[in-house]
This record gives structure tokens, sequence and C-alpha cells, in this order.
């Protein structure tokens, strides 16, 4: 009976506890990246030493105010002509380009399906025969790295709890089964970690269509 009660509180607060682990570990990231620059602030000023709970207040608030300023900005044409310029200068620093570029085009497919990429979700038998999982087909044309690859699917498989940090397999078409799923529906369930699957059709499965 103990073990019972035990189990349920564990189940019961373990959601509530990672989703502060994960809130905490932001909260002190943003307090680390303003610390410096207030703290540099407060001494040129002569101001006594700000306490944890306004520095925190601070970095919260600069936090939004940057968002905000972010967001003012892509919304003319000065702004977005600024942020065309960053962008472009972060594509020609080295190291740093082959990152954010990846990432950017990467949540651009992932939110938009740019390019028809990231829109069709498909099952895939991965990483094992016998294992299945949910993939992306992020394009149709993998003849720059295998003989023949003109007909091969390549497949973006995301991770949980990260769907930005997956693999990229080339696969035979015969073994790609295309779901009828929306890509919303697939990364929730990725970032979930599979306990929030997709809803069922009236035979209790999903719906596939006809490969034909």
């Amino acid at each position: 009976m103990i073990r019972k009660y035990l189990l349920a509180g564990v189940f019961t607060l373990l959601p509530m506890v990672v989703t502060l682990w994960i809130l905490r570990g932001i909260f002190n990231g943003l307090v680390g990246i303003f610390r410096e620059p207030l703290s540099w602030i407060v001494q040129h000023l002569n101001l006594p030493g700000l306490p944890y709970w306004a520095l925190a207040l601070f970095s919260a608030l600069a936090t939004l105010a940057l968002l905000a300023l972010v967001g003012a900005l892509v919304g003319n044409f000065a702004g977005r002509q600024l942020m065309d310029w960053l962008d472009e200068l972060m594509l020609h620093v080295p190291v740093v380009k082959s990152i954010y570029g990846a990432t950017r085009q990467l949540m651009g497919a992932i939110q938009s399906g740019q390019g028809g990429s990231f829109k069709e979700v498909v099952l895939v038998e991965w990483p094992h025969p016998g294992a299945f999982t949910l993939g992306f087909v992020a394009s149709r044309d993998c003849a720059w790295a295998v003989p023949g690859g003109e007909k091969m699917l390549a497949i973006y498989v995301p991770t949980s709890p990260n769907p930005t940090s997956g693999y990229v397999v080339m696969m035979d078409p015969a073994k790609v089964r295309p779901l009828d799923l929306s890509a919303d529906q697939a990364l929730t369930w990725a970032v979930s970690g599979g306990v929030v699957a997709p809803p069922r059709t009236g035979t209790g499965a999903f719906r596939v269509p006809d490969p034909s």
C-alpha cells in the first residue's frame, strides 16, 4: 500500500518538478547573461550592490524588452533590413555560420514547411529492425550522396524532448509509410516523449494513406 502511494506521488509530482527544473535553468541563464552588464552599470553609477532578487527582476525585464524590440524591428522595413544584415553577418563568421545557418534553416522548415520540407509525416523502421518512430520528409533526392539516390528520401527523425537535435537518415521509399498526421501532432508526440499521442481513428490506429 505504501509503495502504491509513493509511486502515485512520484508520477503526480514528476511533471511539475521537471517543469520547475527547466524554468529554473532558463531563469538562471537569463540572470547570468545580464549579471555583468548590470553590475558594471551599478559600479560606475556608484550605486549600492543589487540583491539577487533585484538582479533577477532586471534580467527578466531586460529580456522582455529585448524580445519586444526584436518584434518591433521585424515589423517594419528598416528593422527587417537591420535583421537581414545581422543574419548575413552571422552567416559569414567561421564556425558560427555552420551552427547558426543549420539551426535557422531547421527551425524555419519545421515551423513553416519551407520548400515543401517537413510537411509530410512518415513512419520509419529506425534505429534497428522492429523499432519504429515518426519522421519528416526533408527531401526526395539523395543523389549527391548515394549512387541512384535520386529515388531515396532524406528523413529527419526528431529526438525527445528537443526535436532540433534529431537525426537525418536516407531511406528507400518502399520502407517509409506516410501517415495522415500534421507536423504539429508529430512534434508534440516527440517532445512529450511519446506520452501525448495523436488522435486515433475509428479503427484505433493511425490513418495511413494508400501508398499507391
